[in-house]
This record gives structure tokens, C-alpha cells and sequence, in this order.
């Protein structure tokens, strides 16, 4: 289920324009927004036309705290309008024009567009990059989506468990930059903190996990110290009320605890929560917005590898993607193959499918919005970790050179469909570059 949002919504119009007709048009809009999934719409139910109205609907939807609001020019209108409800609410502004209607005696009735055009520019000559704008009679639903990723990192709680992974300079964030760019405070905590709490026993967790893995591969003690793990992490997430976390999970997890957090990762990527590899906040941050339209956990993964003549890439990662994302076909083990044998992971080829890649990154003091389209392939389970065979929709040298040329870091999310204009329209929102 995608994440709920809460939207307000605003219909502009004149009297010298046919606003019966507008009224009309928005009342049937009206049924039609409230049956879009998990959205929380906030309308003012009659036409705004003079400036006062708009300043008192304004003040009403800001107290209802909305993600964004939708200001419909149902006809041509005054240009104060939409700069009162920009000036009063600080959220992202979706511009919405309906189709003209036939000409009537001669006089065009809505001007619907050129209103559009007004506010568009009024809005950006006083300072506002981040509006969008649609032209059409139904509702654009990528911008939905787009607001729902917006919205699930301004609304989530993050935290960082330890440290990027040793080396992983890339992966390194500066805390207030982050707040600043996505009104994120993030909180640290230290590794040990995840297995603190873990039980000697983790009976029911560690049944669960034989049932929904072979198991066979690693030892009794292992799994008992897996389940025992993932409950202590989910404890420790749901007491310190923690939506997402990037987990610097080697090389101490091993050493101190006795298994690498791999597998633990995985089963309670199934259950919903979000845990990001190898202390990468921008990754974590990532798979938090890729969460907000997709139905599963996505993947945090490595371009690990490039075939040039047969034109695809090998998307891996070491055994931390959700077990709901197994191709169905190949063996759905744990299995143990670094850390002198304490690196319990899962291992799995995933389902085939259109597929998404991308990833929030900054570098030289810009956030970017790497972003690419493709198509996950069947293969055979040749490698330990959980891994997609993927065919890009352009040639993947070009994928590889995206990525080298930016310094685009290593890990990227990747979810399944076609997302490419929900995370355009987010990268516009949040005045990203988008990278592609």
C-alpha cells in the first residue's frame, strides 16, 4: 500500500469566466480525488474568487497541516490568489488546469490554462521553484506519488546506527545538511544498541525464519542468534519510534555479536522496516521514498557488475533484500560465506519485472536524483546475496557512465515499475538535479 498523505485543495475562478460551469466540473473532481488510495484530502468546498476568500481558505488548510495543496484554476482568476495561499502555505504547490470547454456564442468560457499561466508565473517571478503543473481533466497522480515521497521523509523518524562502514567514504552525510535539504534530524545511536536487548532465546523468530528459509546452510546456533537479533532490532526501533536506520553492519556486527546483521535485515525488510546497509544514510533515505509508492521494502543494491556485450548489469547486494521479493523459482536460503563464517545472509535471485532504479546523493554540496528504468530478467542462482540480472532501457554503459561521471556512490534503490515521473516530479519538488 503506497503511504498516506494529506492534501488541501483549492478551486480559483472569476465571474466574468463560466463559473457555473467550473463549479460543476470541480464538484465531480471532488468524488472522483476521494477515491485515490490513502489520500487524506483537505477541500474548500466553494469556488475561491476574491482575494479575502482566498486568504481565509488559505489560513483554514494551513491549520489542517497539509504535505501539499492542489490550486485548480477552474477559470481564469485574479493573480493574488494563488500568492496568498503560496504565502500562507509552505508546502509543495501542484498548479491544476482543466480542459477547455466547447465555445459558447462565441467566448471562450474557462481560460482554465492561461490562469495556469498566470500563477506559474507569478509564482516563480516571486521566488517558488518547486510548483508543478498538470493541463487535463483528471487528477496527476505521479505528482501524488512524488508528494507521498516528500512527505514519508518529512514525516519519518532516522537514525544511524555506528558510522558509514570503514572506507565508505562516499556514504558520509553531514547531519545539518540533511535537515536542511530534507527536514531530517538524524539521530545516532551505537551498534551495540541493536543487540543489547537481544533474548538468549529467540524461539518463535528463529521457527519463522526456518519456515521462510532453507536454513540448512548455516548453523542451529546461527539461527537462533539471527532471530534474536532481529528482535532486538525491531524492539529497538519501535521504542525509540524509528521509521528508517542505515546500520554500519560490518566489520564489528561479526566480531561483537558473533553473526553479521544480513539475514536479520532481510526478515524484517518482509515485515516492513526499513534498514539501510553499511551506514549509508542517503541510501537508507532512498529506500524510504521508494517505500512511499511501493508495495514492498525496495532494495538497497550494488551495480556490481556490467556485461558490455550482452548489455545488462548484475544489481547484488549481500543478502538483505526482503524475502517477499524471491523470484518463486530458485532455493530461499540463509547462508553464511564472509566474517570467518559469522556473515549469515540471504540468499535468493529476484522476481522478474519493470524495475526502478535510483538514488538521493550529494556531492560537492548539491543533492542529486540519480535515476534509470529497466527490466529485471530471469537468471540461475549462481551467487551467495540477493541479486536481479537487469536489462536497461539504454545501453548499460551508458547507465555505468551516468554513474562514474557524477560520482553517483555505490548503492542505489531499486523498486519494482515504472516510477520515472513520480521521482522527476520529487527531484522538482525538492530542487534536486536529476541524473540520468
Amino acid at each position: 500500500m503506497k503511504s498516506p498523505v494529506k492534501i488541501g485543495v483549492m478551486c480559483l475562478a472569476r465571474t466574468t469566466f463560466d463559473y457555473h460551469a467550473a463549479k460543476r466540473i470541480f464538484d465531480a473532481k471532488k468524488e472522483e480525488l476521494r477515491k485515490i488510495e490513502n489520500v487524506q484530502w483537505k477541500i474548500v468546498e466553494d469556488l475561491v474568487i476574491e482575494p479575502e476568500e482566498a486568504e481565509k481558505a488559505s489560513k483554514r488548510l494551513a491549520a489542517e497541516d497539509p504535505d501539499g495543496v492542489v490550486l485548480i484554476s477552474g477559470t481564469f482568476h485574479l493573480g493574488h490568489l494563488a500568492l496568498i495561499a503560496n504565502k500562507y502555505l509552505s508546502v509543495p504547490i501542484l498548479l491544476w488546469a482543466f480542459n477547455e470547454l466547447p465555445y459558447n456564442g462565441g467566448k471562450i468560457r474557462l481560460n482554465s490554462v492561461c490562469g495556469l499561466n498566470l500563477n506559474a508565473s507569478n509564482l516563480y517571478k516571486a521566488g517558488n521553484d518547486s510548483f508543478l503543473y498538470h493541463i487535463g481533466d483528471e487528477m496527476d497522480e505521479k505528482w501524488i506519488d512524488a508528494l507521498r515521497m516528500h512527505a514519508i521523509l518529512r514525516n519519518s523518524h532516522v537514525g544511524i546506527a555506528g558510522y558509514r562502514a570503514h572506507g565508505f567514504f562516499n556514504l558520509d552525510v553531514e547531519d545539518l545538511s540533511v535537515y536542511r535539504r530534507l527536514g531530517i534530524l538524524l539521530d545516532h545511536y551505537e551498534i551495540a544498541d541493536l543487540f543489547q536487548k537481544a533474548p538468549p532465546e529467540s524461539g518463535d523468530t528463529a521457527e519463522k525464519l526456518r519456515h521462510t528459509y532453507d536454513c540448512s546452510g548455516i548453523t542451529e546456533a546461527q539461527v537462533r542468534k539471527t532471530g534474536a537479533l532481529a528482535d532486538s532490532i525491531e524492539e529497538f526501533m519501535q521504542a525509540n519510534r524509528l521509521d528508517a536506520l542505515a546500520v554500519r553492519c560490518w566489520p564489528e556486527f561479526a566480531s561483537v555479536y558473533g553473526v553479521a546483521p544480513c539475514g536479520a535485515m532481510s526478515y524484517l525488510a518482509s515485515k516492513g522496516y526499513i534498514l539501510g546497509c553499511e551506514g549509508d544514510v542517503e541510501g537508507t533515505l532512498s529506500i524510504l521514498a521508494g517505500k512511499a509508492v511501493a508495495d514492498r521494502v525496495p532494495f538497497l543494491a550494488d551495480l556490481s557488475q556490467v556485461n558490455f556485450e550482452e548489455d545488462y548489469a548484475l544489481l547484488w547486494h549481500c543478502g538483505v533484500a526482503s524475502p517477499t521479493l524471491w523470484d518463486g523459482e530458485c532455493g530461499l536460503s540463509l547462508d553464511t560465506y564472509f566474517a570467518g563464517g559469522k556473515g549469515v545472509t540471504s540468499d535468493f535471485v529476484m522476481k522478474s519485472g519493470e524495475i526502478t532504479i535510483f538514488r538521493i546523493d550529494t556531492a560537492r554540496g548539491k543533492t542529486r536524483l540519480f535515476l534509470e528504468k529497466g527490466r529485471a530478467v530471469p537468471m540461475e542462482k549462481l551467487l551467495r546475496g540477493t541479486y536481479a540480472k537487469v536489462l536497461f532501457d539504454k545501453p548499460v554503459r551508458d547507465v555505468l557512465d551516468a554513474v562514474l561521471s557524477s560520482g553517483v556512490a555505490h548503492h542505489v534503490a531499486m523498486i519494482y515499475g515504472d516510477h520515472t515521473e513520480a521521482l522527476r516530479d520529487f527531484a522538482h519538488m525538492e530542487g534536486f538535479e536529476v541524473l540520468t
